[in-house]
């Protein structure tokens, strides 16, 4: 993005003075992952007035002359250091703010010193608040090189809709060669998808990051209720460094972290912002194109991001430092049962409650009275929550049939046990156990809803 600084004052950089005409042709703005003085000898006077931003959007062409990289940063001398804020305080302050007024509050603190994240999906909100509050902003993304074509077409619709030029970040190609010619182009399916995150996307996040004091993310509390539930709007970022490089040197704002994903949609439609045609399509968290699919009736929205693998581990390492660590800990590991955290679910008289007994007895049988269905579940996990009512819902229309509904927890001290014995892979997983034989079938879908099942049963039983 290109930027012209115009200024009111001629005392704002000390030790230089410069007419408007040399502002706008001689000096050169710094572009996220990079900063650059217009003279090297002046020193920026934080206690002088902030020059006033603005961003050159009609440029018919791009400058392409200052490219973002870590190793040109240059930190400017500071004669006057800032009074330190008070982060946490101004987090319970913000709390019951509109996502405008957050929005408008960190612009206005930061400037040009912070900029916008933006993933390609919903969070095009963001962009649309910024531009309300009439204040210059930028935004920047990170192009992993595995995005649906549908993405790239969005970033280029956005762009030419607000007159402004992403700053796109993109990962070392060495890096990048190195995995795919070691693991393959699809080794995340194997492995996990945490060592192709960390070379696609966090390091080029951390990077950007460096060129800047503050970020604005669209981190929502009910995009992820196992790790994202304690989203403030404002913080010291715990993970990623800024300009002025340790700990504290960035701070990060989550201007719709109290915002309902229903009410984002609701201000997207209201405002006639455009938004990625893969929503269209049965998308909602949208990421990279082998990592993400459409969710079905009943499922969480992660759910469609990094399917194959267990539902707390649906985190790219973008937020590392929100996640409920202690209990994505005790719970997602196995390590511990989550009880005093998360009450229990798929709670009906129609439901048998099993215990590690009772299913290891029901496995044990070659020859049964009737056939069962069981859940295997963990009370914490969102995707369990999610068919919690279609679930309840199945075994009061089965009850009386013959056919045995069940639940058995699977999480804590029980996990390796059902990975072992039950094909438990991740949460929920559902087995049949026909009536004449002690081997179960596991339901292959995602689609969870009612009639689903229920023909799921009806082919089997």
């Amino acid at each position: 993005m290109a930027f012209a600084v115009t200024s009111s004052s001629s005392a704002a950089i000390s030790g230089s003075s410069f007419s408007r005409s040399s502002a706008s042709s001689d000096l050169k703005v710094p572009q996220i992952g990079s900063f650059r003085l217009a003279d090297r000898h002046a020193t920026v006077n934080l206690s002088q007035k902030r020059c006033a931003v603005k961003p050159l959007n009609a440029e018919p062409k791009r400058n392409d002359s200052v490219v973002p990289l870590a190793a040109t940063i240059v930190a400017p001398e500071v004669s006057e250091k800032a009074e330190v804020e008070d982060y946490e305080q101004l987090a319970k302050e913000l709390d019951n703010a509109s996502p405008l007024e957050i929005i408008d509050k960190a612009l206005e603190k930061f400037g040009n010193d912070i900029a916008i994240a933006f993933s390609g999906a919903e969070d095009v909100a963001l962009i649309e608040y910024a531009k309300l509050t009439g204040r210059p902003f930028r935004v920047f993304s990170l192009d992993t090189g595995r995005l649906n074509p549908e993405t790239y077409r969005f970033f280029d619709e956005v762009e030419k809709h607000y007159g402004i030029r992403i700053e796109y970040m993109f990962p070392d190609a060495v890096e990048v060669q190195a995995l795919v010619r070691s693991k393959g182009l699809f080794s995340f399916y194997e492995d996990g998808h945490q060592e192709c995150c960390r070379v696609r996307k966090v390091r080029p996040l951390r990077r950007a990051l460096k060129g800047l004091r503050a970020w604005i993310t669209g981190q929502r509390k009910d995009q992820s209720p196992g790790t994202r539930s304690e989203v403030p709007v404002v913080q010291v970022d715990p993970v990623f460094e800024g300009l002025d490089g340790g700990i504290g040197s960035l701070v990060k704002w989550n201007p719709v972290a109290n915002v309902d994903g229903k009410d984002i949609w609701n201000f997207l439609r209201a405002m006639n912002v455009p938004v990625n045609s893969l929503h269209s399509q049965g998308y909602v968290s949208i990421g990279c194109e082998p990592c993400t699919r459409p969710v079905l009736p009943g499922q969480h929205e992660r759910e469609g991001r990094w399917w194959w693998e267990d539902s707390k581990a649906k985190e790219c390492g973008l937020h590392k430092g929100n996640l409920k660590q202690d209990s994505a800990a005790a719970q997602g590991n196995g390590n511990g049962n989550g009880a005093a955290t998360q009450s229990d679910i798929f709670n009906s008289q129609n439901l048998v409650t099993l215990s590690r007994t009772g299913v290891e007895n029901l496995t044990r049988l070659e020859s049964r009275k009737e056939p069962w269905l069981v859940v295997l579940y963990a009370p914490w996990c969102p995707f369990c929550q999610a068919m919690d009512e279609s679930y309840v819902e199945l075994a009061e229309k089965l009850a009386g049939t013959g056919v045995k509904v069940a639940k058995f927890r699977a999480d804590g001290e029980q996990k390796e046990y059902a990975q072992r014995e039950l094909q438990l892979g991740s949460f929920p997983t559902i087995l049949f156990f026909p009536k004449h034989s002690s081997k179960p079938i596991k339901y292959a879908s995602e689609k969870r809803d009612v009639d689903s099942l229920m023909a799921f049963i009806n082919a089997l039983r």
